[in-house]
């Protein structure tokens, strides 16, 4: 059996109190931004928050997580559904990259419809950077509907 994908999960402070039902729920069940691992094992290693804007944890969360054999750490669904969406988003994942040298993806579990509708509604996700930080989390809207 191969060894297991470790994987940490970074979440949005404003979330801070989240038991993290919903991403949780996806990494078990391998929907969302978690869909790419239906065919390997994966162990989550660690669980974090930003520590709020700027983001002061993204420099310290991954090295933690790193140590703990991290090999991708997921930026939470949150941080792209929430009022407003985190504009640093792309900037944390690109941080990480480089100074961990870690995969970063965006999302956890499926955009749930009711943040869906609303930011569609907004224009929110208009442009081409959103569409694709978003496209491991959109899934179909039966998938999205459970995760109201």
């Amino acid at each position: 059996m191969d060894k297991p994908i470790k994987i940490g999960i970074i979440i949005c402070d404003r979330y801070r109190t989240c038991a993290g039902g919903k991403c949780l729920r996806s990494f078990h069940k391998r929907e969302g931004a978690f869909d790419r691992y239906k065919e390997v094992e994966i162990e989550l290693v660690g669980f974090a928050t930003c520590n709020g804007c700027p983001g002061g944890n993204i420099e310290y969360a991954p090295a933690e997580m790193k140590k703990n054999g991290a090999e991708v750490i997921h930026l939470a669904t949150g941080m792209v559904v929430g009022y407003p969406p985190c504009p640093r988003i792309r900037y944390f994942s690109q941080f990480i990259k480089e100074k961990y040298k870690i995969d970063v993806v965006v999302g956890t579990h499926p955009i749930p419809t009711s943040y869906y509708q609303t930011h569609t509604n907004l224009g929110t996700w208009d442009s081409a950077t959103w569409k694709e930080l978003l496209a491991p989390t959109l899934a179909d809207e039966k998938t999205r509907d459970s995760y109201n």
